[in-house]
């Protein structure tokens, strides 16, 4: 016999661990909307693609749901606490009020959430006061990319990471992620300074990662870009390119098509190895690249076609007067492995245009010293 455990003393340990909040819906007999909200939802198998959840037995909800063939699971944002507490009320009516859609399946999708998932009912089991329901999934999508709805100790809450990293990034190699681990502080102070975001990007053969991200966007784009992969050309790969050594430079300037725009090329490598960072300014090019890129990080738009934006994008002009630090909106400095060579780079966007003169000037100086003491303790921690 199994000694006997106290319910509450169960509860209290277990809120312990945060877990994700669920909506599951579906239509009772293809025409009523029915929901329940569960915090057990699980992923279970790849091949084939399963999912399952574990609601309780003697839930009104589940009476409703347990029947349908069809389900929807609805990833909760951290915005729709009052939407989760209605679904998971004993309300005659829940969809009342709540925006949604009706997928080609059946299913209400709601409006709003971070991401959904369709299925097919594949098995109901017993798990003492709850069932195992498990899902064969037919379809999924990220619907906004934002932070999902957190249950913990009891009440909800919201993610809000400090800084997010994505280290299984193909090709990136462990040096890399050693060293891009050890900017993670730097990078979470710069943000919460600046208001800002930070990037740690690095090169990967013919294109630059994104593999680590630290602060909130301010504007209305996804969660996060960690994960994208740019092409690893000027002006953007310029912050790498500056310190690579002159044969490998030269081969990489030679890739630009047009013998001017080389030539162009080649002295702003030669300005962003002098200055020691590298500034991207505000044009229609930039925002076109900036809308491009939140809609790819959404899964709203495939990644082709970005050499054509990049290569428009206004970057390290000669002169830095007044007019051009105005319309500064990317710094990006390099932090350097113990062999000299560029590990990753930081860069930092989205920050609030600074009021008082000379603060962009600030931003480039907080940005550089925090690369180079990334780059102190990589050199330190090399030589440990």
């Amino acid at each position: 016999m199994y000694p006997p455990i106290d319910p509450l003393r169960y509860r209290q340990v277990l809120g312990q661990y945060p877990t994700g909040v669920c909506a599951i819906t579906a239509r009772r007999n293809s025409l009523e909307p029915v929901a329940m909200v569960v915090g057990s939802f699980v992923s279970v198998s790849l091949q084939p693609p399963l999912i399952a959840f574990f609601p309780d037995r003697a839930s009104s909800s589940w009476a409703k749901l347990r029947d349908c063939e069809n389900f929807c699971v609805n990833i909760l944002s951290s915005e729709q606490e009052g939407l989760c507490r209605k679904l998971a009320s004993k309300l005659p009516d829940k969809f009342e009020g709540a925006s949604h859609r009706i997928s080609a399946r059946g299913n209400p999708v709601l409006d709003g959430v971070v991401a959904w998932i369709e299925c097919r009912r594949h098995s109901i089991a017993d798990a003492g006061d709850h069932e195992l329901v498990m899902g064969h999934v037919l379809s999924l999508e990220i619907e906004t990319a934002g932070f999902p709805l957190l249950f913990f100790q009891g009440g909800y809450g919201r993610f809000a990471p400090a800084s997010i990293s994505a280290f299984e990034t193909p090709g990136l190699t462990l040096g890399q992620l050693r060293c891009v681990d050890q900017a993670r502080s730097e990078m979470e102070a710069m943000s919460d300074e600046l208001s800002a975001r930070c990037l740690a990007v690095v090169p990967i053969g013919a294109e630059l990662a994104i593999v680590a991200s630290s602060g909130r966007a301010r504007h209305d784009g996804p969660g996060t870009l960690v994960g994208q992969r740019f092409p690893f050309v000027p002006p953007t790969g310029s912050i790498f390119a500056a310190w690579l050594p002159e044969p490998v430079r030269a081969n990489w300037i030679d890739r630009v098509a047009n013998g001017e725009r080389r030539k162009s090329v080649r002295t702003a490598l030669e300005r962003v190895r002098s200055r020691g960072y590298s500034l991207g300014l505000l044009n229609d090019a930039q925002r076109k690249f900036s809308s491009r890129v939140d809609a790819i990080a959404a899964g709203l738009e495939p990644s082709v076609g970005l050499e054509a934006v990049i290569d428009s994008l206004y970057y390290d002009p000669e002169n830095l007067t007044s007019a051009e630090y105005a319309l500064v909106r990317v710094i990006t400095a390099p932090v350097f492995d113990a062999t000299g060579g560029v590990s990753f780079a930081l860069t930092l966007y989205d920050f609030q245009k600074p009021a008082a003169t000379g603060g962009i000037e600030k931003y480039i100086a907080r940005v550089t010293e925090g690369a180079a003491r990334v780059t102190q303790r990589i050199t330190r921690s090399h030589g440990a």
